[in-house]
């Protein structure tokens, strides 16, 4: 209880300090300054291009990139392909969903309504042995969801739990059966206990005897094993695993950043239907391919891609003249009376408001219902078993539209080509893609001077974001010492930049997920259009600073699942960060000199020993403080996980 109270007491102070640092650090951004700060030095000029344009700083990295040059650096990332990514590569060979076809998808991991199809004898079982062994078990697990609807009465709680545990038992009966042959053996006799017992086996198996059982598998095994209990689950999980994976592993780093940007600038929904199919391959193929080019490709690129036609609904948008609302044959004269029937606006509006002009982009009802007309017709084929895009002539509206001022001439697929084109030229777009970016890699309220000389070079590029971001680079406005950490991380953001700061190794990632998600930031799955924000307003409330700091003192006392975190690892690092010229750690009085040790060291090594007066001294208070000093030095190793979880906990670590 005195372990747990002290923890929690820590986190809360800690918490507490965070808010009022962070309020402090944005209000003073905002106010003039009578003396000029002083510039960034080299190191801390090394420091702000890896806390903007990657996930954290790694251990050495700063050093890495003053050796190489900052502009250098720069310029490299911006060319990712050129740049070698074999650690990454190799953990994530593991998934075999990442490199799958929605169709295949959907053959490999089945809906529900193409279970019941063959359940019903409407399509046929795979010819694949082990495929066809996950749908028996799905469509048993059917079967059984099927009759327990139509039980006439329910089962009392004690014969539920009767049920479950007689489950539970018979699972590890058969997993310790399986575990007695050799391993080539288990997954073929797997294949031939009646479907019942695979059923119970994965769905009732739990803890270390389940893990012991999966781990002997290979990966491909193991997904079809983990499906039998759900199989969207899988393509989630990994799709999930992957992101954080690529966050603390990839040395394409901006090209991380900037995917993640934009999948949250055209975002869509993971969870709603079809697009639990459709999202990895929109990643996949649609924003990462295109996140450094030009802003119409992507732009086009995502109006045609499946996974946003079906988020925002277009691909059931029909024109109220078009051949399909008027039974296949010409509208009659007169007909427009009919003027809204089978129309969506939802991409339509949410294509200017969002994806370009922005909110105050100057475009009336009129513009959206226009726009709505003109992509009439742009759907998918079968969505529902992966299908691709598809332009619909008999759904389109026929006729001419005006957009902006501007005659769109009928001309089928073409003329949604050519409103994408002249969005994607406007000025005022040029300005809202220049703005959010500069939110993101500057300020949360970016200078319009910036802003503007973003959007101008937008313009003269023809959207080429990768000129966009050289302007903004090389703008004294994000040298500007003022903007020098003061971006607040996201959860996802926080999470990766912690592992990579710790050097901490992960061999699951399923874990870092979860937390993510505590921390309100599910992955992939932000229900509205708008995305998740960059900005710290979105991010600093007291329950969600805790969470962080719970983390903090969870890693750092090695308890999350699936990483191996090592606190004499990080000690190490600061003894090699303390000897170079730009270690300023400040001494703690905790009339410990060896944890006064310990804490400069952690500090130099996680945020290159640079804490603000405010923060040495919440450090001092929650040190000195005996119900937390007394528990901490009762084990040698604690001082240092402590020192850790503070340093993580810190405005200085939250910022970047």
């Amino acid at each position: 209880m005195k372990k747990l109270l002290a923890y929690v007491l820590l986190s809360l102070l800690a918490a507490n300090a965070l808010a009022s640092e962070t309020k402090k650090h944005s209000h003073s951004s905002k106010t003039t300054r009578s003396v000029a700060p002083r510039p960034l030095n080299d190191h801390e000029r090394a420091l702000h291009v890896l806390d903007r344009f990657t996930f954290g700083s790694r251990p050495g990295e700063a050093e890495k990139v003053l050796a190489m040059g900052v502009d250098k650096w720069f310029e490299e990332q911006l060319q990712p392909a050129s740049i070698p990514n074999g650690t990454l590569d190799a953990k994530l060979n593991q998934f075999r969903t990442l490199k799958m076809q929605p169709k295949e998808l959907v053959q490999a991991f089945p809906p529900n309504n193409l279970i019941r199809q063959v359940a019903e004898g409407k399509q046929p079982m795979p010819a694949d042995p082990i495929q066809a062994c996950l749908y028996e078990v799905l469509i048993d697990r059917y079967n059984a969801q099927k009759n327990a609807n139509n039980a006439a009465e329910p089962q009392d709680e004690a014969a539920k739990k009767a049920a479950e545990q007689k489950a539970q038992d018979d699972a590890q009966h058969i997993a310790q059966l399986l575990l007695s042959m050799p391993k080539e053996k288990r997954l073929p006799s797997l294949m031939q206990m009646p479907v019942g017992d695979r059923r119970t086996l994965v769905m009732s198996l739990k803890g270390d005897l389940r893990d012991k059982l999966f781990a002997d598998f290979s990966p491909a095994e193991r997904e079809v094993l983990q499906a039998m209990n759900g199989p969207q689950g899988v393509i989630t999980s990994e799709l999930q695993n992957a992101k954080v994976l690529r966050a603390i592993y990839s040395e394409r780093q901006l090209e991380e950043v900037m995917t993640d940007f934009w999948f949250n600038h055209f975002n869509v929904f993971l969870n709603k239907d079809a697009d639990q199919y459709l999202t990895t391959s929109y990643e996949r193929d649609v924003i990462s391919p295109h996140a450094l080019g030009k802003f119409r490709d992507l732009l086009v690129a995502t109006a045609h891609s499946p996974a946003m036609l079906f988020y925002l609904d277009n691909w059931q948008s029909i024109g109220p003249n078009s051949l399909a609302a008027n039974g296949g044959k010409p509208p009659k004269p007169g007909s427009q009376a009919q003027q809204q029937r089978g129309l969506n606006e939802n991409y339509a509006r949410e294509l200017m408001e969002l994806h370009t002009l922005s909110v105050d982009g100057g475009y009336t009802q009129h513009d959206v219902t226009e726009v709505a007309r003109v992509f009439t017709g742009w759907t998918i084929q079968q969505p529902e078993l992966g299908g691709g895009f598809l332009f619909e002539p008999k759904n389109h509206e026929p006729g001419k539209k005006t957009v902006l001022g501007t005659t769109i001439k009928e001309g089928g697929e073409s003329e949604g080509l050519e409103v994408l084109d002249m969005l994607s030229r406007s000025p005022k777009t040029a300005h809202f893609i220049s703005l959010k970016l500069a939110r993101r890699f500057v300020a949360d309220n970016p200078p319009e001077s910036l802003v503007d000389r973003m959007a101008q070079t937008f313009l003269g590029s023809d959207g080429d974001i990768r000129d966009v971001l050289r302007t903004m680079f090389h703008s004294k406005e994000f040298w500007s010492p003022t903007v020098y950490r003061a971006k607040v991380k996201t959860p996802l953001e926080f999470v990766a930049s912690t592992i990579r700061a710790t050097g901490t190794e992960v061999n699951n990632a399923q874990p870092l997920v979860q937390v993510i998600a505590r921390m309100g930031m599910p992955l992939y799955q932000m229900q509205p259009p708008t995305g998740y924000s960059t900005v710290a307003s979105a991010w600093m409330n007291s329950d969600a600073l805790l969470d962080r700091l719970n983390f903090a003192l969870t890693l750092s006392n090695g308890k999350v699942g699936g990483t191996k975190f090592d606190a004499s690892r990080v000690l190490a690092l600061g003894v090699l960060t303390s000897g170079t010229d730009h270690a300023i750690a400040k001494p703690i009085s905790t009339g410990n000199s060896g944890l006064q040790r310990a804490v400069s060291l952690v500090e130099d090594a996680l945020v290159g020993g640079d804490v603000s007066p405010q923060t040495q001294a919440a450090l001092e208070r929650e040190l000195n403080d005996p119900a937390i000093a007394d528990h901490i030095l009762e084990d040698p190793g604690k001082p240092l996980a402590m020192s850790v979880a503070l340093i993580l906990g810190s405005p200085e670590f939250q910022r970047r």
